[in-house]
This record gives structure tokens, C-alpha cells and sequence, in this order.
């Protein structure tokens, strides 16, 4: 299965994926779960969760990401968050004409370096565990890619915070942005909240409180919400087995593209049996050779 949940604050990304599984045990037995990325404690909003076979659909998803987020100007904070200790409080003296010129700089491919308070490891250890114990490592920078970035003015009012809308590549820290346009600006910055809008091709408003997906486990009826992958990947070209070689696909083998049906390009696809049942996803190579790549179990 395919679930959607509106993670809440203050609880990691395994604890929603433990809470949804201690409440399916009852009606489902022992189950297979995931998630397809992991949100910071303190951040909020759309984590996809998968079940059984569908965990394996992970690296196939879309993978940008979309968040709405508060920066905060004048302080910076050993986490680049408002959950940190705090380093450094200085006055605010730019203008929002600065700030939102600042912010544009940041649109496109640029280079980050992840933060201590991560969960990248480095020499087999996670950077928070090392950051907990008062060590910081050498991290080397990566691309990443900022698509959209909106600057807007806090809806509250609140004195140097700005609301950021963006819509990025996987791997992005905002938190980090958020610290990095603060020091363009010279008045430090840091992060005051996060939440996701939308992760791999899903949309919050399709998500549901993670309350309401434990009782829907609790109670059996986690399918009345589940999402298919057939129709999760609607935007792939597909495409329909040959008869002959149905058995010799699904085993393992791979068809060359002049066997199927219609025309099919090298890349991501559909894949269908002759009488037209949804089998699982599969790549056609530049060869013109189709490899499955998962195979839905009905």
C-alpha cells in the first residue's frame, strides 16, 4: 500500500512509520513499512509511507520536494534551526526589496554542505551523533537544485521573518538555505518552522493526520486510503506484454521493445499483461531491451 500521512511535529519520520505498524498488527499481522524520506522532528507535513511490496517503489518515485518554510533573520543557531542553541542575535537593518533580491540568488543548482544536525554518516556514523557529542567533521558540498523560491511576508506579521516557499531537488537542506541567506544578508539567519507540501509526486491535501491513518490500521481499512501505484505513476508512458514471452518477463528475462505493443521510448513505463492487467513497472533501456523493475503481487 501507498499511504499518505501529515506528520506532526515533534515526532522523527520512524516513530509515524512504528506508530502506523504497532497499529495495523492487530488486523494485518506483521507487516513490511517505510517511508520514502526522512523530516526532522520539529518539521510537519506530507511523508509518504509504503507497505508490503510497495516499500521497494522507494527510488522510483519523483524525487522533488516541496516545502513552506519561516526564516528567521538575526539569529543563527547550532542546528540552522529555532530548535538549536543559539550562536549569534544581531539587528536586522535590510530592507524586504534585499531580502527577497537575496533569496532569488539561491534559485538553480548550487552547493551544499549538509549540516552537523543531519542524517548523513560519515565514517559509518550519523552527524547528529557525532554533533551530540560536541564533534564537527569535515562534509563535503553537494548539488543540489532549487526550482522555485518565493519570499513572501509572514502572514502574522512577525518582525524579521519572512514565509519561503520551494520547491526543490531531494537532498536539499532548508534549514541550511535558510542559514545561507541569512549570512548573503549579513544579519545571520536560521530556520523557524518546516512543512512538506509535497514529496516523490504526492500533495498534502491528498495526506491524512497521522491519528486518523492509526485508526484506519487499527481498524482494518487501511486500503479505503491507499493509493495505487498504477495510478501513482500515471505520467509513465506504458505498455503490454507479448503473450509469448509474459512467463519469461516476469521470471526475470527482458523483451525487446519491438515485441510490445504501441511505441515506446527508452525510460520508465507501465507494463501490462496481453489481456490488459497492471503487472508492475518496468525500464526500457537505450538498447531498446525492457527490464522489469517491480512487480505488483496482484
Amino acid at each position: 500500500m501507498i499511504l499518505l500521512v501529515d506528520k506532526p511535529s515533534g515526532m522523527t519520520s520512524q516513530a509515524v512509520v512504528s506508530k502506523i505498524k504497532y497499529a495495523a498488527k492487530k488486523h494485518y499481522g506483521k507487516i513490511k513499512i517505510g517511508h520514502t524520506g526522512t523530516l526532522d522532528p520539529m518539521c510537519t507535513g506530507l511523508l509518504p509511507v509504503l507497505t508490503h511490496e510497495h516499500t521497494k517503489l522507494s527510488d522510483l518515485f519523483p524525487a522533488t520536494k516541496a516545502y513552506r518554510a519561516g526564516l528567521l533573520l538575526g539569529t543563527t543557531t547550532d542546528t540552522e534551526d529555532v530548535t538549536g542553541k543559539i550562536l549569534s542575535e544581531s539587528p536586522v537593518t535590510v530592507s524586504r526589496e534585499e531580502v527577497v533580491s537575496a533569496v532569488r540568488a539561491f534559485v538553480g543548482k548550487i552547493r551544499q554542505t549538509p549540516p552537523m544536525y543531519s542524517a548523513v554518516k560519515v565514517g559509518g556514523e550519523r552527524l547528529y551523533t557525532l554533533a551530540r557529542k560536541g564533534i564537527e567533521v569535515e562534509r563535503a558540498a553537494r548539488e543540489v537544485e532549487i526550482f522555485s523560491l518565493d519570499c513572501l511576508p509572514m502572514p502574522e506579521g512577525k518582525q524579521n521573518e519572512y514565509l519561503l516557499q520551494v520547491r526543490c531537488s531531494s537532498g536539499t537542506y532548508i534549514r541550511t538555505l535558510c542559514a545561507e541567506i541569512g549570512k548573503k544578508l549579513g544579519c545571520g539567519g536560521c530556520m523557524s518552522f518546516l512543512r512538506r507540501t509535497e514529496s516523490n509526486g504526492f500533495f498534502l491535501s491528498e495526506a491524512l493526520p497521522l491519528s486518523e491513518m492509526a485508526l484506519l490500521a487499527e481498524e482494518g481499512r487501511l486500503e479505503t486510503v491507499s493509493f495505487s501505484a498504477e495510478k501513482v505513476f500515471s505520467f509513465c508512458q506504458e505498455t503490454a506484454l507479448p503473450a509469448s514471452g509474459f512467463h519469461y518477463y516476469l521470471n526475470g528475462g527482458e523483451i525487446s521493445s519491438s515485441r510490445l505493443s504501441g511505441s515506446v521510448r527508452p525510460g520508465l513505463c507501465r507494463v501490462y499483461s496481453p489481456d490488459g492487467v497492471f503487472c508492475g513497472l518496468g525500464k526500457v533501456s537505450e538498447s531498446g531491451m525492457l527490464k522489469s523493475l517491480w512487480r505488483s503481487e496482484r
